[in-house]
């Protein structure tokens, strides 16, 4: 019966899926498959009962063969080809002054390829160095550029925990990591404090940001002002380990409740201040609601209510139907024409049709 084997290719590679075909094979035992760079040999990491969800049925191919010793010794002398292309590829780099570093070497089974994996800061011309490898080891070679986490992964450390890095044990694709995941986890920003071995930020910030999200959503917001059984409270701050929530009350005391204490007063009935002063508000707007909007809350005189009728409604008639309540408007007062415009008082018929000639200035020549 065919199973899904999890294998891979390196120690701190990733696991790759395939069919175990006709063979019979173990946790542990070296595996041929086929590869689109050619014959590979993998070691069997796991034997899960089904395939990941999200991997397509039709990706998962079988294994070639399984590995005899011809096959492991072959093994062994690609391991002692890697170290010793390593070390001249470190001599090619300094004769060449390139700035690069180079991180580790992989020599395919079949030996038809070799792959360089190195760091650099930018962009590297490393032609000439590709010719002196072709040259001493007559197969195709890659170069292949990679970032300071692969580093880490490839060559291995000790982190702040005092265990191996969490990329070389386990880890076999890197999640993005934020800054903003360690404010939310109270921790210092140190760099020295949220960094790893490779510089960047640390790895288990992502392992327990789902810990702290779902606590944060059980905790009201920090900062904020509510209203509860106990008055008026700021939040403060709030601690995952304990599951408390630190407020500041009215009278400026600072007090650390329960996740279940909180509950209560937020949920409990408000003070009697607080009741107050809702009322009071509710009243206010019942009478800004009764009245028309004046610019102030306060509601008209009765004189001035009588005088005003009764409030005309929403779809009522327009401006121009409405009688003037102030009376009969005065008319204008119309301004007499300035006595020195003479063309005020010109007659009609003595203005000019044509073109207006420019007037001559004194002075000017």
């Amino acid at each position: 019966m065919s199973q899904i084997l999890g294998l891979k290719f390196r120690d701190y590679g990733q696991i790759y899926y395939f069919s175990s075909g006709p063979y019979v094979v173990k946790p542990g035992d070296h595996v041929l498959v086929k590869t689109d760079q050619g014959l590979g040999m993998a070691q069997v990491a796991d034997i899960p009962g089904a395939p990941p969800q999200e991997l397509p049925p039709e990706d998962i191919k079988p294994i070639y063969r399984l590995a005899n010793e011809e096959d492991l010794e072959a093994a062994r002398e690609n391991e002692a080809l890697a170290r010793e292309a390593h070390r001249y590829c470190r001599e090619c780099i300094r004769h060449r002054e390139l700035d690069m570093k180079l991180v580790d070497v992989e020599v395919f089974h079949d030996r038809g390829k070799i792959v360089f994996y190195f760091t650099a800061p930018g962009r590297i011309d490393f032609r000439e160095l590709v010719k002196d490898l072709v040259k001493n080891y007559h197969t195709r070679i890659e170069l292949r550029q990679i970032g300071v986490r692969h580093e880490t992964q490839m060559l291995g450390a000790i982190g702040n925990c005092g265990q191996i890095c969490c990329c070389r044990r386990f880890m076999r694709k890197f999640a993005p990591v934020t800054i903003k995941m360690a404010k939310e986890q109270n921790l210092f920003l140190n760099p020295t404090k949220i960094s790893g071995m490779c510089g960047r930020l640390l790895c288990c910030l992502n392992f327990e940001q789902g810990n702290y999200d779902a606590f944060q959503r059980k905790c009201p917001k920090i900062g904020k002002r509510l209203d509860t059984s106990l008055g008026a409270v700021k939040i403060l701050r709030t601690n995952l380990f304990r599951e408390t929530v630190s407020v500041l009350t009215e009278n400026g005391e600072e007090k650390e409740l329960t996740l279940a204490e909180w509950q209560e007063i937020s949920s409990g009935a408000p003070s009697a201040s607080t009741a107050e002063a809702g009322s009071g508000q509710r009243a206010m707007a019942e009478d800004y609601l009764a009245f028309p909007a004046t610019g102030d809350m306060s509601p008209p005189a009765p004189e001035q209510a009588a005088k005003n009728g009764p409030p005309r409604p929403k779809n009522g008639p327009s401006r121009q139907d409405r009688p003037d309540p102030r009376g009969k408007r005065p008319p204008k007062k119309r301004f007499p024409p300035r006595k020195d415009d003479a063309a005020a008082n010109r007659p009609a018929q003595e203005h000019r049709q044509g073109p207006r000639k420019p007037k001559s200035r004194e002075g000017s020549e």
